[in-house]
């Protein structure tokens, strides 16, 4: 993903929000919690940004089978296939409609059918369309049935696609429980950090009770909070990724997840802190 004035609307808000909050409430009870929400703010234009090339991503594949399905067809008719990919250069495709202008654009030029296919390849950037194009190139220089390699080609797209959602339908119930149980342990560590530790700041004092470790006078109970938050924000980000991994097949769909659980994260620290007290 390049960067982009987009990408950058969301860091520069979210500095200046950090700027205006240092400066109006860094004495405020409610510093912390601001801070986190400027954080979010600024996040945010990023996530959408990247959660939207990947939708781009899905439609193209899912356009490359409509557009293999109406090249199947030119081809049966005894279209050659370079007349029969510029035969639909002005046929709607969605977001691959500019990749099918360019491919055809090129043949038009006289530019071999094998090249023009790899840029078209590259510049799709995807894996299913970069596979299908690999296949119809070697055909086309072997100088086989193009026609049968068409519709083979054509076929595994569908069935590509038709397992994605397949993948995505069983592990749905996977992604709510990932949510679930990160929402669960996102509240034992809160009960920890405000109801258990607090408990062990009696430990080596009176009431008969006492710990004799040297390590233990020397280092407050109270000093785990803070690596416990970071225990908080590493498993969010991670758990995310790995949701999105198991769900839609690669870590940058992740991304959407991990935002949305480092955000739990954040505010329901954050929120725990300025509602129950602040661990000192």
């Amino acid at each position: 993903m390049k960067i982009t004035g987009k990408t950058l609307i969301g860091p520069s808000i979210g500095a200046i929000l950090i700027i205006l909050l240092t400066i109006l409430f860094k004495d405020s009870i409610y510093f912390s919690f601001l801070i986190v929400i400027a954080l979010v703010i600024s996040a945010i234009p990023f996530v959408l940004v990247v959660a939207h090339d990947s939708k781009i991503q899905k439609e193209k594949d899912a356009r490359f089978l409509e557009f293999t399905r109406d090249l199947v067809e030119n081809v049966k008719t005894g279209t050659p296939i370079n007349r029969a990919i510029m035969n639909l250069m002005k046929r709607d495709y969605g977001p691959l409609t500019a990749h099918i202008l360019k491919l055809g654009n090129q043949i038009n030029l006289g530019i071999s059918i094998e090249k023009a296919l790899g840029i078209f390849a590259i510049d799709t950037k995807s894996p299913v369309i970069s596979r299908s194009v690999s296949l119809i190139s070697e055909a086309q220089k072997a100088g086989g049935d193009i026609v049968t390699i068409l519709d083979s080609v054509s076929s595994s797209v569908n069935q590509t696609e038709t397992l994605k959602k397949e993948q995505k339908a069983a592990v749905y119930n996977l992604v709510v429980q990932g949510y679930i149980i990160f929402l669960v342990f996102i509240i034992i560590l809160i009960v920890l950090n405000h109801y258990i530790l607090p408990l062990t700041s009696d430990l080596g004092g009176g009431n008969g009770f006492s710990v004799s470790s040297s390590s233990a006078s020397n280092s407050p109970p109270m000093d785990l909070s803070k690596p416990l938050f970071g225990l908080l924000i590493t498993q969010s980000f991670f758990a995310g990724l790995v949701i999105g991994k198991i769900s839609e097949g690669n870590l940058r769909s992740g991304i959407k997840h991990s935002f949305i659980l480092v955000t739990l994260a954040l505010l329901l620290s954050t929120g725990a802190d300025l509602l129950l007290g602040a661990t000192p």
